[in-house]
């Protein structure tokens, strides 16, 4: 019974239903690098998706204990389904130091599954790619970089889950780099790092107590929800930009710009964010990201 309960606490540990952020970027830059050269490397494909997923998941329980240590889950009271930590640590399911040794095991994983990608490409640039993986999902919490402490953790998630897996991909199936990948590397960025910032709000008053310096505590949540706004319609945009380039990617336009609508008008409203136990901003961008990524998925193989 105690084995099935420590398993139990495990997998909500992981939130592995959040993997979604690190699988759709990978998924992109494959399917554009297929798209390109007309070859695609199963084996390379499948050890780059397991090495970003690995990673990912030791950045998650890495922020985990990091912000078990800063006190900021301890205080924080308006936890919900997608903010606020997975609480293991709080409810006493799983000790801070198994929490550590999970993260450090998970990113030792990520890191042997890179190593095999470097073997069987021989790029040194794999090496980079992976280590700034590795570091940044690490030091995302960790001391003494703590990003998502210093005004830097959107921008930080917007790359890291963004941009570098999306060239990442592309790099290890063709082993060139160009701008081929960059605009839709831009639209997952863009959403990626709305989720982030959404999942915020509800953190607001755990954050500011304990000087977490993110932009709903650096604006305060009427200004954030403007600037969630704003920066709502980069994709938007983007995405009309994508469409004269290639007109498979009506696609994208048809699930983005409804459901971009929807939550700037209805779901980013600053009293409803200022509402404890409100989250329908984050399960809505949350959506946003997952729609955009598999039409970009499919705007590609379309095309």
């Amino acid at each position: 019974m105690n084995l099935r309960r420590k398993f139990t606490s495990w997998l909500k540990e992981l939130r592995a239903p959040f993997c979604t952020a690190s699988i759709l970027p990978v998924l992109i830059g494959t399917a554009i690098a297929y798209k390109h050269t007309g070859n695609f490397d199963l084996a390379l494909a499948i050890l780059a998706l397991l090495a970003t997923v690995s990673i990912h998941l030791g950045a998650n329980v890495a922020n985990d204990y990091f912000d078990h240590i800063s006190g900021n889950d301890k205080i924080n009271t308006n936890t919900t389904l997608f903010s606020g930590g997975s609480r293991v640590i709080q409810e006493n399911l799983l000790s801070p130091k198994e929490v550590l040794t999970g993260s450090i095991t998970l990113l030792a994983i990520g890191a042997i599954l890179g190593i095999l990608i470097l073997i069987k490409t021989q790029s040194l640039f794999v090496l980079l790619l992976g280590l700034t993986g590795i570091l940044g999902g690490f030091f995302y919490t960790a001391p003494p970089l703590k990003l998502g402490y210093r005004t830097a953790g959107e921008l930080t998630i917007g790359f890291l889950f963004g941009i570098l897996p999306v060239y990442g991909a592309y790099y290890i199936q063709t082993g060139i780099i160009n701008l081929a990948p960059l605009l839709p590397a831009i639209i997952i960025a863009v959403l990626i790092f709305l989720v982030i910032f959404a999942n915020e709000f509800p953190d607001f008053e755990a954050d500011k107590a304990v000087n977490k310096r993110t932009l709903v505590v650096i604006l305060g949540i009427k200004k954030a929800s403007i600037l969630y706004k704003v920066i709502l319609l980069i994709p938007c945009v983007l995405t009309f930009i994508y469409f004269v380039i290639n007109v498979y990617a009506l696609i994208s336009a048809i699930f983005l710009i409804p459901i971009i609508g929807i939550i700037s008008f209805k779901k980013a409203n600053p009293e409803k964010l200022a509402q404890k136990g409100y989250y329908e901003l984050s399960r809505a961008t949350i959506i946003l990201h997952t729609i955009g990524g598999i039409s970009l998925i499919a705007v590609t193989l379309l095309s």
